[in-house]
């Protein structure tokens, strides 16, 4: 099988990240050469876009994302850009493109691994044996209502945004979960904030109702304050999460923490079909840009996580983040993971550390 992966490098250490992506990525089409192949192309998305173009994203960008077979993302912004008009921020670029694709579904693993179990701020028995799965509706609510804006009213200046759900958008996206849960540990634990929002009350209630057509996952609700703080008193009551945009942020990014690092947590955003978008969850990162130390691990299982939901390559996969596990039980680590007796890498050595492990079993 061939598959045309659009590269979207994007800003700061986004180049650094994707370029050990695609080099694990060629480790696999070597491995099952015959088999699996990639043709890869680049394009610009985020703060080099606009310095090109003028807008952060262009629609060759878009063209290229739509023609591809999935979309494998580093990470947009930089300070430098903070100055720019708000619709042609980096950030744009991002929320324009998931919105192109119509990537609807984020799903972001948080898994701890015991060689990291030192690497996380919590006790070890907390955290020993996490596994979570945090499913993020990605194309609603506050980050893209309607109306928004700053105006002044009453003769005073006011933000606002629309947090806004359509009954169809709550259930695609309890759909996406269930279906995860029963591939899972069938536990769904669906976030909200029913008790203040008018759209939190439709949430559960749409949720609720998508729950009678599986009947094999026992599901639970939990104010969103509530399960920031359960995240971090007692993560292994969570299997599944399902929740809005706003709330998902947060909580993923917080959930980041279990393992240790934001560096560890890959994450896929997909559509109805099998296409779909490959990133780490952790932003650009501009002031290590260049320095050859960021963690390209979230990156790496990333691609792992495209091979398994848009090819259906799910030993390839697996090789993947077992020669990922492998390379850290060897005590190998970059800076942000690195203990008292491991081994620091740099992100170049970590990629090859890991394609070296991919290609030996």
């Amino acid at each position: 099988m061939n598959y045309k992966i659009a590269v979207l490098p994007g800003d700061g250490v986004g180049p650094e990240i994707i370029e050990e992506g695609v080099k694990v990525l060629k480790a696999v089409q070597q491995k099952y050469k015959g088999e699996i192949s990639f043709e890869f192309e680049k394009a610009l998305i985020g703060g080099c876009a606009y310095e090109k173009y003028k807008t952060p994203l262009p629609d060759s960008t878009v063209e290229l994302a739509k023609n591809a077979d999935a979309v494998f993302l580093g990470a947009v912004g930089d300070w430098k850009y903070d100055t720019l008009p708000p619709e042609v921020r980096p950030e744009k670029a991002l929320l324009g493109i998931r919105k192109q694709l119509n990537l609807f579904a984020n799903l972001r693993p948080a898994i701890v691994f015991d060689e990291l179990l030192d690497s996380s701020t919590l006790k070890p028995e907390v955290i020993k044996g996490v596994d979570i799965m945090v499913v993020r509706e990605l194309t609603g609510d506050v980050y893209f209502g309607e109306p928004r804006g700053i105006d002044t009213i009453d003769g005073k200046r006011a933000g606002f945004n629309n947090m806004i759900y359509f009954e169809h958008e709550i259930e695609r996206i309890a759909h996406v979960a269930f279906k995860t849960a029963m591939k899972r540990n069938k536990k769904l634990c669906s976030v909200d904030k029913a008790n203040v929002l008018d759209c939190s009350r439709l949430w559960r209630e749409i949720v609720t109702y998508v729950s009678k057509q599986y009947p094999e996952v026992e599901l639970t609700h939990m104010y969103v304050d509530n399960a920031a703080m359960q995240l971090i008193r007692n993560p292994k009551q969570f299997d599944v999460i399902v929740t809005g945009n706003i709330f998902g942020d947060i909580l993923s990014d917080e959930a980041s923490m279990l393992p240790g690092s934001l560096g560890m947590l890959p994450s896929a955003s997909l559509s109805d079909g099998k296409k779909g978008m490959y990133e780490p969850i952790h932003g650009s990162a501009p002031d290590i840009k260049g320095q050859n130390i960021v963690n390209p691990i979230a990156t790496i299982l990333s691609a792992a996580m495209m091979l398994r939901y848009s090819f259906a390559q799910d030993s390839a996969a697996l090789d993947i983040e077992n020669a990922v596990k492998n390379v850290l039980k060897q005590g190998y680590r970059t800076k942000d993971i690195a203990s008292e007796n491991s081994t620091v890498t740099s992100t170049s050595e970590m990629g090859d550390l890991i394609v070296t492990e991919l290609l030996r079993n």
